[in-house]
């Protein structure tokens, strides 16, 4: 009688101890930038077009090379 009792005591204090403990969850896609461009999605702030682009989707859309630096230069009002 008295085991099962500490027993119970010990869990109910485990349990405790962990319903306590709060992790920091980031839900995906909150990663917005000033614009709102979601980064973790591929998205950046293009100036010329005002709104959040993919550079590969900018790209074929507009027939420029695929590089960070086209991109940039593209999106250069």
């Amino acid at each position: 009688m008295k085991t099962s009792f500490a027993i119970s005591a010990i869990l109910a204090i485990l349990l405790a101890a962990c319903a306590q403990q709060t992790a920091h969850v980031t839900m995906v896609g909150a990663d917005r930038d000033i614009h709102g461009c979601i980064g973790s999605a591929g998205y950046s702030w293009c100036e010329k077009t005002a709104q959040c682009e993919r550079p590969w989707e900018l790209a074929i859309k507009e027939n420029f090379e695929l590089s960070a630096e086209h991109f940039s230069q593209f999106c250069q009002k």
